[in-house]
């Protein structure tokens, strides 16, 4: 099968079209580089024959019409989006250009080239939109996310993919075209882009830097191994039906003070400090960012029992593959620290 990826380069695009990639189907990754597409995360993949690259922006209809044209895919698998909550309360307008007009110019250059189709080629077709489960709000003490959740974005960044996903939804209803989205919890794992809370942790820990942890550090979330996540993307394009949505969690639950504890941990472990200080001694609990949502978690059940996917890679040992990767890989990283931005706090509004 040809599937295009948009946002390919990006931490969970390049993990899908790496899986994708291995289970034979031929991949095209459509990804205009920005900050959080990272060229170096597709390196591996240049001297797959399966494989090919288009630098593209999807809020520009012509270069999206042209990339389908030529490609001809039989699904299209979108995970290009803005996606760092504190980048979005310090410029919303990006992520609605992005994650909202993006997808209504993806969804319309799709839909012609779908109309194109005949016989089993556009039967088969997929628009599969890579959502998150920010856009169903907190969860209290009790309960899980599920495919019937109500939405109630809380952040610019939750309201921009909620309204993708109800464009997609639309464009279902309306015009025909076979569209599916998932919803996932927090993804972790190799080539996550350093602002986000593991590989921040991490660096900063390797610098001898602060610890920062929003408020009181109680917050919870769920945490999916990005391959696990590549696997039920994988399984979703390969065998999801239209018109249906798939919750995609990783049932390991655990607040972010636990989560910077246990990275403390290994890292005590297998790096420790020059100067002998434990690690965990640099966390420190700072000013909450606005809207920060309580509790995440998934309920699974249905891709469970639709398609046998389940979480292969537990979390304590993938926390601990993703603290080698990032030790082994300091070329990867360092060139993205070294950004304007580097490990700084975001989101102060």
């Amino acid at each position: 099968m040809r599937i295009l990826v948009t946002g390919g380069a990006g931490f969970i695009g390049s993990a899908l079209s790496r899986e994708l990639l291995r289970r034979g189907h031929e991949v095209r990754v459509l990804d205009l580089l920005t900050y959080a597409g990272v060229a170096a995360s597709l390196v591996e993949l240049e001297d797959q024959p399966a494989y090919s690259f288009v630098c593209a922006d999807i809020a520009d209809p012509l270069a999206v019409a042209a990339a389908l044209a030529d490609f001809q895919p039989e699904a299209v698998a979108n995970l290009a989006a803005e996606t760092h909550v504190d980048r979005s309360i310090d410029g919303p307008a990006v992520f609605v250009r992005t994650n909202v007009v993006g997808t209504q110019v993806l969804l319309d250059q799709t839909l012609a080239a779908w109309r194109r189709l005949s016989g089993e080629t556009r039967d088969r077709f997929r628009f599969l939109q890579v959502s998150t489960d920010e856009v169903f709000g907190s969860l209290g003490d009790e309960g899980l996310f599920s495919e019937t959740s109500s939405y109630d974005p809380r952040s610019p960044y939750a309201a921009s993919k909620a309204a993708s996903d109800h464009l997609v939804r639309a464009w279902g209803h309306t015009f025909g075209l076979p569209t599916i989205v998932s919803n996932c919890s927090n993804n972790y794992g190799a080539r996550q882009f350093p602002e986000k809370l593991i590989p921040t942790l991490i660096l900063r820990a390797l610098r001898g830097e602060d610890l920062p942890i929003y408020g009181d550090g109680q917050n919870i979330r769920d945490w999916l191994f990005v391959d696990d996540h590549a696997r039920a993307l994988a399984d979703i394009l390969e065998r999801g039906a239209s018109g249906r949505t798939y919750a995609v969690g990783g049932g390991a639950e655990h607040t972010n003070l636990e989560l910077a504890q246990t990275l403390c941990a290994i890292l005590d472990r297998i790096r420790p400090a020059a100067n002998g200080v434990e690690y965990a001694e640099r966390i420190k609990l700072v000013e909450d960012r606005p809207g920060h949502d309580r509790r995440y978690a998934i309920d699974s059940s249905l891709i469970r029992h639709e398609m046998g996917w389940a979480p292969q890679v537990d979390f304590s040992d993938g926390l601990e593959f993703t603290v080698r990767w990032y030790l082994d890989n300091e070329a990867w990283w360092a060139p993205l620290v070294a950004l304007p931005e580097g490990l700084k706090r975001l989101g102060r509004c």
